[in-house]
């Protein structure tokens, strides 16, 4: 059922103090909460409430605690620590008083996101208005984009054969001992063993004693999965318990180092895919490709983003223009005239060619286009990835599955975006108060004696 609207309160509570008693009510994180549209909000993701039941959790509150997760960095835990103390937070959030505990669950957040993953990018589009609207954005800023793709890693170990090797006897031993199956043999304390010194012989470069540890750990992972399909055969519920466990442990004793398929990087994400983008201090990432379209043209404001999605099946760069201008122009409502992208889009299906302009390219280059420095503003991309990534959630993944990389990449831009905004807000403030100071400077103490 959807939440019901809370009504402002006009009396005070003499047990308790009101919010806007104790808070300067010109601070940057108060005007954002009073720029953005919460009723618009809450009617878009209206959708994914039932007409019966007991009432949702507010949705200010929700979207709230996500917004100020992702523009400060914070985790699910640090974010329900801090608003408990911050009565900054629990403002933005839409708590009149000031409140001594958290109201609602904390897991609540988890579940009510994987719940509105489809909807995410209405926050994006939020953002985006919020920006025009406080003069930080203009609408002509949004016909020129700059599109890149970046890696988004996920929050797993780097991947080895010896590592998911020893992962795979490690859990198949847990879920024996779980459900009471006796194994002859557990191999726990010799794999641990043979995975340390499989690292050690590779940073040695001692190849040969390096494969036969690997081959050790082979072994031992395929007698564990013969013994375990022996003591459950004909147990239709041991079977069903083991059925999920056995069939990662088999993939993971198949596959070689070297092969060409798909492969399992994580023994709890088979999302994770291993992308070569060719830098030298880390050739290799392992999670998923995000692609990332900003304004090309330094805003007010600063450099916003535009769109943020995140793709599967590690594609070339080329292969991710169209969809990203097209939703690009849907979010913003506004025609894509240019888009400037790196080399690595050579061969791209945008739906308009001669509009998309590369580094380096000659051909097709002239006039108003040669003479501005549109093109040199492509390399500011970069710089707003970075600070997605250190200040941001872009840097590494928590969320699981790719509803969890798709919400990640949403959600960290829109908190890059929003970070931009306060520090418009407080920028905007100084210069009030600045001229304030300057005219208050410039008239006269007192009357001048007669």
């Amino acid at each position: 059922m959807r939440p019901s609207k809370t009504e402002p309160i006009g009396s005070g509570d003499l047990f308790r103090a009101r919010l806007d008693q104790i808070i300067n009510m010109k601070r940057e994180l108060v005007r954002l909460a009073e720029a953005i549209d919460w009723d618009w909000i809450d009617e878009e993701l209206s959708v994914f409430y039932r007409e019966t039941g007991r009432p949702a959790v507010p949705t200010r509150f929700l979207v709230g605690l996500l917004l100020l997760k992702h523009i400060y960095g914070l985790s699910d835990k640090g974010m329900c620590e801090r608003w408990v103390h911050d009565p900054y937070f629990q403002h933005f959030t839409g708590e009149t008083f000031f409140q001594h505990d958290l109201p609602h669950e904390r897991f609540g957040l988890s579940h009510w996101r994987k719940l509105i993953g489809d909807k995410l990018d209405v926050l994006l589009q939020e953002s985006l208005r919020v920006a025009h609207d406080t003069g930080a954005l203009k609408k002509d800023d949004l016909a020129r984009i700059t599109v890149d793709t970046t890696v988004q890693p996920k929050n797993v170990t780097h991947p080895t054969d010896a590592k998911l090797m020893l992962t795979a006897i490690e859990k198949l031993g847990e879920q024996a001992k779980a459900v009471g199956v006796p194994l002859r043999q557990s191999c726990a304390r010799v794999a641990k063993r043979a995975a340390l010194m499989v690292g050690r012989y590779a940073h040695s470069k001692q190849f040969k004693r390096m494969n036969r540890e690997l081959k050790f750990l082979r072994t031992r992972l395929g007698r564990l999965i013969r013994d375990i399909r022996r003591k459950t055969e004909g147990n239709e519920s041991l079977k069903e318990a083991f059925a999920v466990p056995l069939s990662k442990a088999m993939q993971i004793r198949g596959q070689r180092q070297q092969q060409r398929s798909w492969k399992r990087r994580s023994w709890h994400a088979p999302e994770v895919e291993c992308i070569g983008k060719g830098k030298a201090h880390k050739p290799w990432g392992f999670g998923c490709v995000v692609s990332i379209a900003t304004t090309n043209r330094r805003c007010k404001g600063g450099q916003f983003v535009v769109r943020a999605r995140a793709f599967h099946g590690n594609p070339y760069d080329d292969h991710t223009v169209r969809p990203v201008i097209e939703e690009t122009r849907a979010l913003t409502s506004r025609q894509v005239e240019r888009v400037y992208v790196d080399k690595g889009y050579r061969s791209h299906d945008a739906p308009k060619p001669h509009r998309v302009f590369r580094s380096g390219q000659k051909c097709g280059v002239h006039g108003q286009i040669k003479r501005k420095l549109w093109r040199r503003r492509r390399s500011a991309i970069e710089a707003a990835i970075g600070h997605m990534k250190t200040e941001g959630h872009l840097g590494r993944n928590f969320l699981k599955g790719r509803h969890g990389d798709h919400s990640n990449a949403v959600l960290t831009a829109v908190g890059y975006n929003f970070r931009l905004i306060l520090n418009w807000l407080r920028r905007l403030l100084r210069r009030i108060l600045k001229a304030l100071l300057v005219v208050l400077s410039s008239r006269p103490i007192g009357n001048p004696a007669s």
